[in-house]
């Protein structure tokens, strides 16, 4: 089934629909995990964004993780395990047939943790940023409106050099 690339501006009810779904993630994960995060694109106000909430849950041991299946499976969870990112387990949510959740549990101490912060914070505190990837999101989504794969690929090279910059920033900011 070929999911359709949809960008749509920053919606207020996001952090409410965010904290719903993470207090019932904290639930299922109770002692493992140490933090849950709302981050990505919903998490950044003001921004375009795809309407999918991205969770993520700083967990103390992720073979832990692994024994949750069922529990996520009984919130409505899909569970795909690392799905292409070492030291993340990643699962997807969707509500009548439309991709609403993306939950991605990291170590704390993964290298893949710190950038996803860096990003939301960097994004949050740089408009001209937060303006620039908006565009780019609006006119990938434009031109590959029904190719998710496209839409990711024609962001990569941005993302990459977003991220760079966010995680120098971040680290500053953390002195």
């Amino acid at each position: 089934m070929t999911r359709k690339v949809e960008v749509v501006p920053y919606n207020l009810g996001w952090p409410k629909i965010f904290q719903a779904e993470a207090a019932a993630l904290w639930e299922v994960f109770e002692s493992e995990a140490e933090e849950i995060h709302h981050i990505g694109s919903t998490a950044v106000p003001g921004i375009t964004a795809k309407p999918i909430i991205d969770i993520m849950p700083a967990v103390r041991d992720l073979a832990e993780v692994d024994k949750m299946e069922k529990e996520m499976k009984m919130l409505g969870y899909q569970i795909y395990g690392e799905y292409g990112i070492e030291e993340r387990r990643f699962f997807t949510k969707d509500i009548s047939g439309v991709r609403t959740f993306h939950v991605h549990a990291f170590l704390k101490d993964s290298l893949h943790y710190h950038p996803h912060l860096a990003v939301r914070d960097y994004l949050i505190a740089h408009e001209e940023a937060r303006r620039t990837y908006g565009s780019l999101k609006r006119s990938l989504a434009w031109e590959y409106p029904n190719n998710v794969n496209a839409y990711a690929e024609g962001k990569h090279a941005f993302v990459k050099e977003l991220e760079d910059r966010a995680v120098h920033w971040y680290r500053k900011q953390r002195k």
